[in-house]
């Protein structure tokens, strides 16, 4: 049983940094995007990526509650939270994607903002609980 747990921490870890690598692709596709419509279809092709890296850190999370019978603490609490409020956060930022007028010229200007002030917060977020986990 130990082992499986011991499994499930490093599995999480490395789930989580495999959230933080999606975001941070998906910070350097905002970057180098020129055009809105191949940033749009980009975006289309890679938002299940970073879904299932989010799928993966729960499952992962739910393996580990379940070998700890499932023990709600402060921490398993918080994680529960932080994974419901990054998975809102980036369907905010895909639904603002797709309700976005792609005709206007500064479409793409427009959407880095919005996505810009999203990503920081999921990364405040992830490496918050990171710490507070890791200390």
């Amino acid at each position: 049983m130990n082992e499986m747990y011991d499994m499930s921490i490093v599995t999480h870890n490395y789930g989580v940094i495999g959230i933080l690598g999606t975001i941070f692709i998906n910070i350097l596709m905002l970057v180098r995007a020129t055009d809105i419509n191949k940033y749009t279809r980009a975006m289309t092709i890679f938002m299940p990526i970073g879904m299932t890296a989010i799928g993966a850190v729960i499952f992962t999370g739910i393996v580990m509650m379940a070998a700890k019978h499932l023990d709600f603490t402060i921490e398993n609490i918080a994680m529960i939270i932080f994974a419901i409020v990054l998975i809102v956060l980036e369907n905010k930022r895909s639904k603002k994607l797709q309700l976005l007028d792609k005709k206007q010229e500064d479409a793409l200007a427009i959407h880095r903002i919005d996505a810009y002030k999203i990503f920081t917060i999921e990364i405040l977020m992830i490496l918050s609980i990171s710490i507070w986990m890791w200390i």
